[in-house]
């Protein structure tokens, strides 16, 4: 993945993964319920039937969502290509892996934006090496389970005291 952004979202390269693993409410954004785990039904194999009108379909909340490149780095990366779909056994640890990506990838949006001021030298290189650690990482299940309660919290700290929160 070192040709592309990791951070950019290729639909092609993931298995449908938002439309399994997220929940959300039925309400402006989501015309209807949908629980975590269970396939949106307007899932067909690994694609939306009704993409192309997603907001006349009353979820506009998929338009807005945006999984970070999260999606394609977990199939591609972390399960070899494999998908949930294929192989139902994978479902669970697919969607904690999703879950842990997507916060790294957040980390990395969050640590590339903190470059804008420039920071002081020391802070520069901590930013840095915060960045590379989590953009060279080749991740996999256990380190992305481990990475909230660990390299997650050192990030935030971090990001709070250069005041990006």
């Amino acid at each position: 993945m070192a040709q592309t952004d990791i951070l950019k979202t290729d639909c092609a390269q993931c298995a449908a993964l938002c439309c399994l693993a997220l929940a959300f409410d039925k309400g402006g954004d989501f015309a209807f319920d949908k629980n975590p785990g269970e396939p949106c039904r307007n899932l067909s194999g690994l694609r939306c039937k009704v993409h192309d009108r997603l907001t006349e379909n009353g979820l506009s909340g998929c338009v807005a969502y945006d999984c970070l490149g999260a999606g394609n780095r977990v199939v591609q990366e972390v399960f070899g290509g494999r998908s949930w779909q294929d192989e139902p056994r994978l479902t669970r640890l697919m969607m904690e892996a999703f879950s842990g990506m997507r916060e790294v990838h957040i980390r990395i949006d969050l640590l590339r934006e903190a470059a804008h001021p420039p920071l002081a030298p020391q802070l520069e290189a901590t930013r840095r090496a915060f960045l590379d650690r989590l953009e060279q990482n080749r991740w996999n299940s256990n380190e992305l389970n481990a990475f909230e309660v660990g390299l997650a919290l050192e990030i935030d700290i971090f990001l709070h005291q250069i005041g990006v929160f």
